[in-house]
């Protein structure tokens, strides 16, 4: 399947149904269609619509939509999102709030390459927001990068993370999550082992593969069913002719979207049935939870095939961060290098995707760090988004998240990079 070709016939076939949906919205939604007292025309009409936006959405990337924040004068601060590290996959960027003293919590989310934008952190950003300076990694949609870029795998993923930190500096906090949590826990090592000073203050790691084995999901059982082969063969499709990134070997986001999708195919089908209904009765917004939900959740990103392939070979299958093999620009990177990096793991204990026990192995891994520095938390009735974006978020991992970084905050090492790179 590395042809165009096959890129191009699910690129095609996203914007006929994209075309489909607008075709209906337009027939279901002339005046004259009024004069008939039957529902028909405004189902069509209410398809269309959910059927446009729907397919028009997987090629669009989100945007923050993060204006203000109330600061503790009560007053609304202009939020703007700067760019402090550009990079050919991703950039370093900062949340920043004007007009308000700067805090002292400074976080870096790292956000997962798994499919979606970092956009999908948005709600996590906003919550941090009133009480911390927040950065992020923003990765690229792999689509439009030149193949003159040359390759992103795993260990161009953790020497970002590195650079990221460097430029920081070391009263950095970091909170990865989800499929990041192994690479920023070896971030972290490979600072330990090269640049001590330049570690983050604490690392919080939610919802991360760090060992698969230690609790199986369809996630891992597929990782140990399929073969490298049988990946790279059909999964694995070249960038068509529409996109910057033209002839660059990926791992599709609309096929990562059919897969998530088929994982809870049932209620997503009622999703959009109900949806459908409320259109045509005119109880839809454009803003409404289902369109909240969805805007986000639909919008995929290509990845890089060396990084797909690198993370099922080396983090699922060689299990490489779990018995601390991991090797990085050939150097072995050996977690028990860090020893005054406060570490915390958080699960959801209805967790389908990085089920409990996979992220707490990180623990064990830190031989050389105190028990004292070490910290875990389950979430009850929590499942993979709630864990960082949902209610139990909100009220209930976000605040002890805040306790830990607090907690091991110390007295500032140096004063940090802001310039822009």
């Amino acid at each position: 399947m590395k042809y165009m070709a096959t890129y191009d016939l699910m690129e095609s076939a996203r914007n006929t149904n994209q075309w489909l949906g607008a075709s209906a919205l337009a027939l279901g939604s002339y005046p004259i269609t009024g004069l008939v007292p039957n529902p028909f025309f405004q189902i069509i009409a209410a398809w269309g619509e959910i059927t446009e936006r729907t397919f028009s959405r997987m090629v669009a990337k989100p945007d923050w939509n993060i204006q203000t924040v109330v600061g503790a004068d009560g007053r609304d601060h202009i939020v703007s999102v700067e760019h402090l590290v550009k990079r050919p996959f991703g950039d370093l960027i900062q949340f920043k709030v004007h007009g308000r003293p700067e805090k002292a919590r400074r976080v870096l989310l790292v956000a997962p390459m798994s499919g979606h934008y970092a956009t999908l952190l948005r709600s996590t950003v906003a919550s941090l927001l009133p009480d911390c300076e927040v950065f992020i990694t923003d990765w690229h949609n792999a689509r439009d990068i030149p193949v003159s870029a040359g390759k992103f795998d795993v260990e161009d993923y953790t020497l970002y993370l590195v650079d990221f930190l460097r430029h920081l500096g070391p009263d950095t906090h970091v909170i990865a999550v989800c499929q990041p949590a192994p690479l920023a826990l070896a971030a972290t090592a490979y600072l330990a082992e090269e640049d001590p000073s330049a570690q983050p203050r604490s690392l919080t790691l939610i919802g991360g593969p760090i060992d698969p084995d230690a609790a199986a999901t369809d996630v891992t059982d597929f990782g140990r069913r399929v073969t490298m082969g049988q990946l790279e063969q059909f999964v694995i499709q070249r960038v068509g002719f529409k996109y910057a990134g033209v002839g660059r070997l990926v791992y599709p986001g609309l096929l990562q979207l059919a897969s998530f999708m088929s994982m809870n195919s049932e209620r997503h089908s009622q999703a959009f049935t109900e949806q459908i209904l409320k259109a045509a009765k005119g109880e839809a917004g454009d803003h409404d939870r289902h369109n909240r939900f969805y805007d986000e959740y639909l919008a995929v990103m290509d990845m890089t095939a060396e990084f797909y392939l690198s993370t099922v070979e080396r983090v699922f299958k060689n299990r490489e961060i779990a018995q601390n093999a991991f090797v990085v620009d050939g150097n072995k990177v050996d977690i028990a290098a860090i020893t005054d990096v406060a570490v915390k793991t958080v699960e959801g204990a209805d967790d389908d995707i990085s089920a409990p026990g996979q992220c707490v192995a990180a623990l064990d891994l830190l031989t050389g760090l105190p028990d004292e520095k070490k910290a875990s938390h389950v979430e009850p009735g929590a499942g993979h988004y709630g864990i960082f974006a949902g209610r139990s978020w909100r009220n209930n991992i976000r605040p002890l998240v805040l306790d830990f970084i607090d907690a091991n905050a110390g007295r500032p090492r140096r004063t940090p990079r802001l310039r822009s790179v």
